[in-house]
């Protein structure tokens, strides 16, 4: 038996369209599953699905706001009707703003309380919401799979990124939560995790670590003397960690947060 098998496995990526989502879709149709995009804007969707259906044919897209429940629910309908059944959930839509980080020269009392409420709602709530919607259908057949995505800034104070760390900790608890909940309520084949990435370059992070040039910057460097690989982190390094949680060589694993950060969560420092 082959525990990482995860052929033909309906799974759902939030923000499928982002780095880090379209990285997972990749992998996960490399390895036969069958995979659903979920994105807030049709070109993002559109443009997703052309490139994946390069690597299989076994992928499919919809429009859907993770922060209304009608859109969620006329998608969760769209997906039942035409792949039968959601077997995994990956809530990878989330994001911060400008307003809700404080500035090199700023402080705490600078920040946009308007902008820190959207950051959390999109990071928290746009992870509560899929989980409702989607993981209700999942518990029809007692079998169901959630990853949220945590972060390094969840488990230390990390400066500057207030709205994103107070939203990130709060997905670790209600992952743990939302996994007593659902295995104590609908059977031991309901699993809720979540993935802590520690610092991978993306577009929304790209200009406080990386300089015009391609240096690191003051803020770059400090992450890097203060992770053990010396480095950053690869998209496809969460790959691995994603296949563990959908397959069944994690059948006994719920409530857990997996950091893949390179030891900075390890490290003290010193």
């Amino acid at each position: 038996m082959n525990l990482f098998n995860v052929e033909n496995k309906v799974i759902l990526i939030t923000g499928g369209g982002g780095v880090l989502g379209g990285q997972m879709a990749e992998y996960l149709l490399e390895n036969n599953a069958r995979v659903v995009i979920l994105d807030y804007k049709v070109e993002i969707v559109d443009s997703a699905i052309e490139r994946l259906k390069a690597i299989s044919n076994n992928v499919v897209g919809f429009v859907c706001n993770v922060l209304d429940e009608t859109s969620l629910n006329e998608v969760c309908s769209k997906i039942v009707t035409q792949l039968g059944k959601i077997d995994v959930l990956i809530n990878a839509a989330g994001g911060n703003m400008p307003g809700a980080t404080i500035g090199e020269h700023q402080n705490i009392f600078d920040v946009k309380i308007d902008d820190f409420k959207k950051v959390v709602d999109l990071n928290l709530f746009g992870s509560i919401l899929p989980s409702l919607v989607f993981g209700k259908e999942m518990t029809k057949n007692k079998e169901g799979i959630i990853i949220n995505i945590s972060s390094m800034t969840a488990q230390s104070a990390i400066t500057r990124v207030v709205g994103y760390s107070a939203s990130k900790a709060a997905i670790d608890n209600y992952t743990k939560w939302l996994a007593v909940e659902l295995a104590s309520k609908f059977g031991d084949g309901m699993r809720v995790n979540a993935i802590a990435p520690g610092f991978f370059i993306g577009n929304q992070n790209r200009d406080l670590l990386i300089n015009k040039d391609g240096s690191y910057t003051n803020r770059g460097n400090t992450i890097i003397e203060n992770t053990p690989m010396k480095r950053f982190g690869e998209a496809d390094e969460l790959n691995g960690s994603i296949h563990f949680l959908c397959s069944e060589a994690s059948k006994f694993v719920t409530g857990i947060v997996i950091p893949i950060d390179g030891g900075f969560s390890a490290f003290s420092g010193v």
